[in-house]
């Protein structure tokens, strides 16, 4: 299944239209150390595609990313690992700390990260405080990235599930890095929460 879902994945994406919204020029000249990818969770289902179309050859092309615990969490496991990603298990109810303190050490090791920051269980475009607290840690810059699709399926779900259909018009939103101090205390970390929160709605258009 794992397999098949990856096939369909990047079918999908390779009939689409895609048309780049990048002003900081990120896919032309992406930091040279570890990233923090955010996106919203309803748009997971190209990210894997579209980091191995756009960001494959950068550094060591290793990506860690965050799913949850959840059967949701395990199925989804069988795709991404098709996409040669590593998969991290936890989420803010669950595993949190010590799936926080994995992906510190993979991040710290050169790996880049992926992060839904609403994920597993919203609510919907509401940033939790776990990729605060890992940019924060690692010193990683956080890409805030979204896409948006002509025509698609949304599922009725928590998050409104987004599945592109075939030769649609597709637009990829790319902000530019997001940057969490050291020493940040508790209200700076707040308001780069609502910044990264209010970057990545301005990117989605639905």
């Amino acid at each position: 299944m794992g397999w098949l879902l990856r096939i369909l994945v990047s079918l999908i994406g390779s009939t689409l239209r895609w048309r780049i919204d990048d002003p900081a020029g990120l896919l032309a000249n992406a930091p040279q150390r570890s990233c923090i990818f955010a996106f919203w969770h309803n748009r997971i289902f190209l990210m894997p595609y579209l980091f191995r179309k756009h960001w494959s050859t950068r550094q060591r092309d290793r990506v860690a990313v965050l799913v949850s615990t959840s059967q949701d969490g395990a199925k989804l496991v069988r795709v991404l690992e098709r996409f040669d990603l590593i998969c991290v298990r936890g989420s803010s109810s669950r595993r949190g700390k010590e799936a926080l303190r994995e992906l510190t050490r993979l991040v710290e090791e050169g790996y880049d990260a992926g992060i839904t920051p609403d994920g597993p269980r919203g609510p919907k475009y509401r940033v939790q405080d776990g990729v605060i607290s890992l940019a924060q840690l690692t010193q990683a810059p956080i890409i805030p990235v979204s896409y948006d699709v002509a025509h698609k399926i949304t599922v009725n779900s928590w998050d409104a599930f987004m599945i592109p259909l075939p030769f649609s018009l597709a637009t990829l939103r790319i902000a530019a890095p997001l940057v969490v101090p050291r020493e940040a205390g508790e209200s700076v970390r707040e308001n780069k929460r609502l910044e990264l929160e209010n970057i990545l709605k301005s990117l989605s258009e639905s």
